[in-house]
């Protein structure tokens, strides 16, 4: 027998999260847009710490960091459900008390440093492997570091960096061994921003809060003991944080879909032409069904990923699925709500064209639809994935 109920801690914790989004955040919905229409950020980092702080006072803190630095330690199955919840509304909100998955590998002296300021929430990081010319193909990089004395000296330059623009430290990759290249050539450094690197903004379609921005490194001088891990492993390193959660990635954008829909539903019950509602028309139906469909079937394949990181199984091909399946039904399902709506769903005044901006970018972020792609058709004719899933 397959149980698919949640446990009652399980139940207690999303609904916590259901309460908090729609008592804390929601409310703010109009003012983010607006600040958003006026080309402000939605929340300011003052709002965002105080709400974060609203939270860990109710204990939520960490939702995936150990209990030893101070955070729940909850399952991968509990971390998704929270982001489709936290998906449910725009404000763009996260739990405090989280760091990068790599920075646990940092030695203790660069723990003090990094790893516990990053939870603690005095400290910010970014995470830099992508360049103009090495985004998918991340084996192609051309930033260099090389040692000079107790030091490495860092030239290139990074792109499309989240968080660059805030972060006062960069996780950032570079070849130390060309010859060797991914395979033992490549290292990770932690680089404060007063060493010298620099950022610039880059403009983009979606919300201010997911601005990126290109770091410039020319002749950045890092002290050895900055490597994180070893000398030669970053390429390694670099793998473990891409694919820590693509899991929570299509999780978020199914709480969004979710209220999307909802939003489709009550408009077209609402809206009359010719004397009816548009809900009663049957192309309006087929849109609501065919995203009632695909919103199930997103759910379900996202837990089942997370279901398998829990129980220590090589989850990679499952989130491909998740994460490809996420993407591009989301960017469907967003743009038959728009549709839905009509001239108003193209307009600033209501949130859905704001969705349909930030949920395009699924379909690039950490993985395009086409590497998904790429990497399912792999395991598949290899033999690596059956087409059997998880029941074989």
């Amino acid at each position: 027998m397959v149980d698919f109920s949640l446990s009652d801690t399980e139940r207690d914790i999303r609904d916590w999260v259901r309460n908090f989004v729609q008592r804390e955040l929601m409310p703010l919905e109009p003012e983010v847009l607006r600040r958003e229409r006026a080309g402000q950020r939605g929340l300011t980092k003052d709002e965002l710490v105080e709400l974060q702080n609203k939270a860990k006072e109710a204990g939520f803190w960490g939702v995936q960091t150990p209990e030893e630095y101070g955070g729940m330690n909850l399952s991968a199955v509990m971390a998704a459900l929270i982001e489709a919840e936290l998906g449910r509304t725009y404000v763009p909100f996260r739990f405090g008390g989280y760091a990068d998955n790599i920075l646990y590998y940092a030695n203790e002296e660069q723990k003090q440093r990094y790893l516990l300021p990053t939870i603690e929430g005095t400290r910010k990081s970014c995470f830099a492997i992508t360049e103009p010319g090495a985004g998918s193909d991340a084996k192609n990089l051309r930033t260099t570091a090389v040692r000079d004395g107790d030091d490495w000296v860092i030239n290139g330059e990074k792109t499309f960096i989240t968080g660059g623009i805030d972060a006062d430290f960069v996780m950032v990759f570079a070849v130390t061994d060309r010859e060797k290249g991914a395979n033992g050539g490549v290292t990770c450094f932690l680089v404060d921003r007063d060493m010298g690197w620099k950022s610039e903004p880059i403009d983009i379609m979606g919300p201010d809060e997911r601005q990126p921005a290109a770091l410039v490194f020319d002749n950045v001088r890092v002290p050895a003991e900055n490597v994180l891990g070893e000398v030669g492993n970053g390429f390694g390193l670099a793998m473990q944080w891409i694919g820590r959660g693509r899991y929570l990635l299509p999780a978020r954008a199914l709480g969004s879909c979710e209220r999307l829909v909802e939003m489709g539903a009550e408009y077209a019950k609402n809206r009359e032409t010719f004397g009816a509602p548009i809900a009663d028309r049957q192309a309006i139906q087929w849109m609501i069904a065919d995203s009632a469909v695909e919103i199930e079937a997103l759910r379900w394949l996202v837990l089942q990923a997370a279901w398998q990181v829990d129980q220590g199984m090589d989850s990679r091909h499952a989130q491909s699925i998740a994460k490809l399946f996420g993407a591009t039904h989301a960017n469907q399902i967003v743009d038959r709500v728009l549709q839905i709506h009509g001239g108003m769903g193209y307009t600033k005044e209501l949130p859905v064209e704001r969705w349909y901006r930030d949920l395009r970018l699924l379909r690039i972020f950490e993985g395009t639809d086409e590497i998904q792609r790429r990497t399912i058709a792999r395991n598949v004719l290899k033999g690596h994935a059956s087409l059997g899933g998880a029941l074989g």
